[in-house]
């Protein structure tokens, strides 16, 4: 493919491209409404337009710019990062928003080379305080802010 000079701009407009058809195809099987009185199948249409032209526009602006090539695909972060999210989820009940949410954060975060403990564990805690104010407090989800154990008996 040497006509591709930029990869990662083609190889995500073909992700783009593959996520519109996605969209459109979901979307044929709603009605589709008009632009006054909307379908449940109007805005996955046109959401899938929109992908398929910013794909269309990614993958042929690739071919003209000169970009630098695609590096091997690194497992570790990847699993780091995802075996944070399965944690979250599997001591969430156990541990609390607040305690699971530093944890996920901070694990994450151990996925990069540039990782910081004290760096990590600032942004956990501001984003464990952010998950508290618009999970319990704004959509009122019955999540245990912190670890059922402080509460004593029940």
């Amino acid at each position: 493919m040497a006509f591709i000079r930029h990869p990662k701009d083609f190889y995500a407009g073909l992700l783009f491209i593959a996520f519109g058809v996605a969209a459109i195809f979901i979307g044929s099987g709603y009605a589709l409404g008009t632009a006054a009185r909307m379908g449940p199948g109007y805005f996955p249409r046109i959401l899938g337009i929109l992908l398929l032209a910013l794909g269309g526009i990614l993958a042929v602006r690739a071919t003209r710019l000169n970009g630098v090539p695609v590096t091997a695909f690194k497992w570790r972060p990847t699993l780091v990062v995802l075996g944070s999210v399965v944690l979250f989820g599997f001591i969430v009940e156990h541990a609390g928003l607040f305690v699971s949410t530093v944890v996920l954060i901070v694990g994450a975060s151990a996925a990069s080379h540039e990782f910081r403990w004290k760096e990590a564990l600032a942004s956990g805690v501001f984003f464990a305080l952010l998950a508290i104010a618009v999970f319990v407090l704004g959509l009122k989800l019955q999540l245990p802010i912190w670890p059922p154990a402080l509460y004593g008996p029940h």
